[in-house]
């Protein structure tokens, strides 16, 4: 299984933006997200690309349902795959 990751985008150079993901910053492309992105707006990540931009409006509500999705036990799968997708991110150096 996996799972899209939200994040806020700090920087933007051409088509790749920096993007904080609980205090893990990567390196994500724009190349096709669903719309345009500015700096501050929220993506949604799989595998290093922005595959969708979470509206204001939701924004709220995203980011409380990955909170609880982190707090649940070790062998909830959706939880471990986000973890992993951090952790990952932690290994590689991009934190």
């Amino acid at each position: 299984m996996c799972l899209g990751v939200p994040g806020r985008i700090l920087d933007i150079d051409d088509m790749t933006a920096t993007v904080d993901f609980w205090g893990v910053k990567r390196q994500i492309r724009l190349d096709i997200v669903d719309e345009p992105c500015k700096v501050g707006d929220y993506i949604l990540n799989h595998a290093g690309f922005a595959i969708r931009r979470i509206p204001d409006e939701s924004i709220g509500d995203t980011l409380s349902l990955y909170e609880e999705l982190l707090g649940q036990p070790e062998g909830d799968l959706m939880a471990a795959d986000v973890r992993g997708e951090l952790e990952a991110a932690r290994r590689n150096g991009d934190a």
